[in-house]
């Protein structure tokens, strides 16, 4: 066996995954998952608004097609998205594709529209203020091939106790904000900036949304770090 014995994983083809992500169910269940955390199948089945078994078949065409990982916990299975590259061509189809109707209420709401979890980082006017003051502080630059945190964004990110993890996945990059028109900042930066927003309270998730809100803490420490006066 080829690679040291390894078995070879099966990428999908184009059509293939267009046919999963193009049913409206599993495209709900999808944007669901967007929000960076794992989902159990009654959970999915909920959201989507089908039956257990039915949302079980979903799901495993989903996994099969290397969109979904599965992670054991006890007893129970959650689902999550394989990879924040999977998340990052989610968020570039809604740039670029027509809304499923039944994904059109959540996508005009005006709290999503606000702030929101894209995979495991910021987004909406929230994601993009952000990524503008860092632009304006010179902590990141966008350019044709991508992005990169410079020495004094390492530097901010240092001051304000944002912890970067290793990885091979890319350090920063610019991620196409499909209700802004416009750049987020994503990659392991943007990854590590989130967290640390959580972590320190400025930010409270919405229940059964990727919307969040923006506390009295976290209000007061955009201002202090970023010069964000968020209302």
């Amino acid at each position: 066996m080829p690679a040291g014995n390894r078995p070879v994983m099966m990428v999908p083809h184009m059509d293939e995954i267009a046919r999963l992500v193009g049913d409206p169910s599993r495209a709900t269940m999808l944007d669901a998952l967007m929000d960076g955390r794992a989902w159990t199948g009654r959970e999915l089945a909920r959201v989507a608004h089908v039956t257990p078994p039915t949302a079980s078949e979903h799901l495993q065409r989903l996994v099969g097609g290397a969109l979904l990982r599965v992670v054991p916990q006890g007893r129970h299975r959650y689902y999550k998205l394989a990879s924040a590259e999977v998340a990052q061509a989610l968020e570039a189809l809604m740039f670029l594709a027509p809304r499923p109707s039944s994904l059109q209420a959540v996508r005009i709401d005006p709290e999503m529209r606000r702030a929101r979890t894209c995979y495991d980082h910021l987004a909406g006017e929230l994601g993009v203020a952000i990524a503008d003051a860092l632009l304006g502080r010179a902590a990141i630059s966008f350019g044709p091939d991508g992005a990169t945190l410079t020495a004094s964004g390492s530097a901010l990110f240092h001051d304000l106790e944002i912890e970067v993890e290793t990885g091979k996945r890319a350090l920063c990059r610019p991620c196409v904000d499909w209700s802004e028109r416009r750049f987020h900042h994503a990659g392991r930066a943007g990854a590590a900036l989130s967290r640390h927003a959580f972590d320190r309270g400025w930010l409270s998730r919405k229940a059964a949304t990727r919307a969040v809100v923006v506390t009295e803490t976290g209000v007061a420490a955009l201002r202090e770090a970023f010069d964000i006066e968020w209302r």
